[in-house]
């Protein structure tokens, strides 16, 4: 069960590590220490929820289906290949946090309204969790599908734990566009290889 459980874990890296308005907004609550744990929290339940959901149904949909399998493993390549040259684009341009953008303090309930429309009303949230992930995860035999979302989703609360809650420490950071450049070619790099793994496993 263990490689199962390493492949959702990297896929899962690769795909939650890409810059987004999610991880920004994340660590921006981080550096100001507004709500971290509901922010957190609400971002790892939204990911568990959606991975499961995914490779769920996807893994009933393709099971027995060798052309839907076939689709699936050259859309994830595809998909894949073109997230890994995005955050290459993104490595060789310039951008920074700014973590005083919206100063206002939020309520508990405006957090958590915040965090869910950040989450939820992003496309590619479905895209990397709901379709990538669940049609993966699916086509791994028996229980390994479900060992392969347990390690995304540990992805998920190792990357969200330490964003929030290790914000402040990363602030001086990631005010420069260096550390993102870095950040953006790990993740193209991560992206490629696991396209390249798709077709060749």
């Amino acid at each position: 069960m263990l490689p199962f459980y390493l492949k959702g874990l990297g896929l899962g890296a690769g795909l939650i590590m890409a810059i987004g308005s999610q991880n920004a907004h994340v660590l921006r609550m981080g550096l100001r220490r507004h709500h971290v744990g509901l922010t957190v929290l609400a971002c790892i339940v939204c990911e568990a929820l959606l991975i499961s959901a995914g490779v769920a149904g996807m893994g009933r949909l393709i099971e027995g289906q060798p052309l839907l399998l076939l689709l699936a493993r050259w859309g994830g390549a595809a998909f894949l290949t073109w997230y890994g040259l995005r955050a290459w684009r993104s490595a060789l341009s310039d951008h920074t946090l700014n973590a005083d953008a919206k100063p206002t303090v939020l309520s508990a309930r405006q957090a958590l309204l915040s965090v869910l429309a950040v989450t939820l009303l992003n496309p590619h949230v479905y895209l990397d969790t709901v379709m990538l992930l669940g049609a993966i995860g699916g086509q791994q035999p028996g229980q390994g599908k479900w060992w392969f979302a347990l390690g995304a989703v540990s992805t998920a609360i190792v990357w969200f734990c330490a964003l929030g809650y290790g914000a402040r420490l990363l602030s001086p950071l990631f005010a420069k566009p260096r550390a993102w450049r870095i950040l953006d070619g790990a993740v193209g790099v991560i992206m490629l290889v696991l396209a390249v793994s798709l077709l060749v496993l």
